[in-house]
């Protein structure tokens, strides 16, 4: 299959009341878990690469974005499964719109230190370019805390009526909110704020996503899903799945003499394996909750 516009894979979620999966990668390896996993269950998927890493400054080596959306257009042709393809929470215009013309069909401009003014504007301005070029766009109205278990600064928080006054102004796709979630949720896990989860959507009508799906427990994926949330990002677990993997393998380096094995052989002692395995594996780990298995076929 190749890509599916983003407006499809929407729809069909809506219509059979199910979320679509946005798990993270940042490799081929990763990239591969993750379609894997899709193709077991048959469901349709959200692949993609973070755009606040890859455009930031203070990386050692400048990235080329071309690359990153080749390798995905590329995934999504040989998946058996239907595939969107995200470029997430870019605070840099520039890379949004050259993510847009290099074939992601969903981007994400996002940039906490921006004033709403300025990223109403900002977001408005994008959704005109990605909508002309074919692509859809998701954006955010509320900050998630950071890594912070049982945050209830209201401060982070998506005000339903600021949420409509948004998706108005800037016509935008998406809508990620702010409703208890949190970014890079190590450990435990932090329960949604229901009443305003459905608040939003009714002011907003507009698809909902949740990041920080990491964090998010089992009952309340479901829930957030019945009051409209349609997509769910996943990240940090999958890195945490894959490094662990990762040290597993390297750990018998000492009894491996031939190279080769560690890279590329694709034996049981190839970390290449282990990373794409275990990124597999983590994500049938949450798959199924977001209702979505068996809804490619």
């Amino acid at each position: 299959m190749s890509l599916w516009p983003i407006s499809e894979l929407i729809r069909h979620a809506r219509k059979n009341q199910y979320a679509l999966g946005y798990f993270e990668s940042w490799n081929l390896e990763s990239l591969q878990g993750v379609l894997d996993a899709a193709e077991m269950t048959g469901s349709p998927i959200i692949i993609g690469f973070n755009g606040e890493f890859l455009s930031r400054p203070g990386r050692k080596l400048t990235e080329r974005i071309r690359c990153y959306a080749e390798l995905g257009k590329a995934g999504a042709a040989d998946a058996r499964v239907p595939c969107g393809l995200i470029f997430n929470e870019c605070p840099n215009d520039d890379w949004v719109r050259n993510a847009v013309l290099a074939g992601f069909n969903l981007v994400m401009p996002a940039d906490a230190s921006a004033t709403y003014e300025d990223y109403r504007g900002r977001v408005a301005t994008l959704t005109e370019f990605a909508h002309r070029h074919g692509a859809a766009i998701e954006a955010e109205v509320g900050h998630l805390p950071f890594g912070i278990p049982g945050v209830t600064n209201g401060d982070f928080l998506t005000d339903p009526e600021l949420a409509g006054r948004f998706v108005e102004d800037t016509k935008v796709d998406l809508l990620a909110v702010s409703v208890g979630n949190v970014h890079v949720l190590t450990k435990g896990q932090q329960e949604l704020d229901f009443k305003r989860l459905s608040q939003i959507g009714e002011r907003a009508n507009k698809p909902l996503v949740l990041h920080g799906g990491t964090g998010i427990p089992a009952s309340s994926i479901r829930e957030a899903i019945r009051l409209g949330v349609t997509k769910v990002n996943y990240g940090t677990y999958l890195k945490q799945r894959y490094l662990e993997a990762l040290e597993r393998c390297l750990a018998c380096e000492a009894d491996v003499d031939n190279p080769h094995e560690l890279l590329g052989m694709g034996g049981e002692h190839d970390v290449m394996i282990a990373g794409r395995l275990a990124v597999r594996d983590a994500v049938l780990e949450r798959i199924e909750l977001l209702g979505c298995c068996g809804k490619a076929n």
